[in-house]
């Protein structure tokens, strides 16, 4: 079962975010440049946990931003995490980080 869950943060930029995510968790993340969400980072786990850290406002189709989070409007930068199951450590060390703060867990 794979898990997803989505935190956001007005307090970091997704760089130092990304910092900090490399601190904790030993995440190398790498740029990362797509049309539909324009610039973020990526790094991959051991386990295969997908952290993403990217701005809420991605480009839109008529040259305006839009919000990947509408729920979230103050909250700049997300960190998506894709894991293969509920990871309850992982959640927990995410929760340590200082204005980060978990949005809407869900499982598909």
């Amino acid at each position: 079962m794979t898990a997803f869950d989505t935190y956001g943060t007005s307090t970091h930029t997704a760089r130092q975010l990304a910092d900090l995510l490399t601190d904790r968790l030993g995440a190398v993340f790498v740029e990362r440049d797509s049309d539909y969400l324009g610039i973020y980072l990526l790094a991959t786990l051991n386990d295969a946990t997908r952290l993403q850290v990217q701005p809420n406002a991605i480009p839109g189709d008529d040259g305006d931003n839009d919000l990947y989070d509408e729920q979230h409007p103050d909250l700049p930068v997300l960190l998506l995490v894709t894991a293969p199951g509920p990871d309850p450590a992982l959640r927990d060390q995410l929760a340590g980080i200082e204005g980060l703060a978990r949005l809407t867990p869900t499982r598909s």
